[in-house]
């Protein structure tokens, strides 16, 4: 590999700027798609987290794989996608209302023992799911909680109509 071959990998192909714009309007789709068309799932981690990781996982790729015609277009569309998952954590976090946007609300499935169906639906989960789900956490009947809400990451908390506050097994102390 001559010294000419080495300075082409890493010049740009395209306008830094370009690659931006690129990398920006992916991200901004694919996290409206992931938060407001694709449901949560149970147990799931962060929307954000996934499409960082595909996202970035991608991006290296073609940068490694030639797909870009240098490995600087690569590493400024990467520098983007991670640029923007720290914005908006950052946003998040300082503002009330960009956490609102970002995070689904946690949303009640169950009240006094009384199982909330429409509310289920919402979310796609069927009986049979919240079932198990509360049976994970050592709860044998429905009649036994107080409330149990999905959380923002899919998480299902409930607490029990005695007040205690159940932990999954993975969540304790070990």
């Amino acid at each position: 590999m001559s010294l000419s071959d080495l300075r082409d990998l890493f010049t740009f192909s395209m306008s830094p700027i370009e690659l931006m714009i690129r990398g920006s309007a992916i991200y901004v789709f694919l996290f409206v798609i992931f938060r407001f068309v694709l449901r949560r799932d149970v147990g799931s981690i962060a929307i954000s987290d996934v499409l960082l990781l595909v996202l970035v996982a991608d991006a290296s790729q073609n940068a490694m794989a030639a797909e870009y015609k240098t490995v600087a277009d690569g590493m400024v569309l990467v520098g983007t996608i991670v640029g923007w998952n720290w914005v908006l954590d950052w946003a998040a976090f300082h503002f009330d209302a960009v956490h609102r946007l970002l995070e689904a609300s946690p949303l009640l499935l169950v009240r006094n023992g009384r199982i909330l169906r429409r509310n289920l639906r919402k979310e796609y989960l069927t009986v049979d799911d919240l079932m198990s789900e509360l049976r994970k956490q050592g709860v044998d009947s429905v009649a036994e909680v107080r409330s149990a809400l999905m959380e923002g990451d899919g998480e299902i908390s409930v607490i029990r109509r005695d007040g205690r506050r159940l932990q999954r097994p993975r969540d304790l102390p070990t």
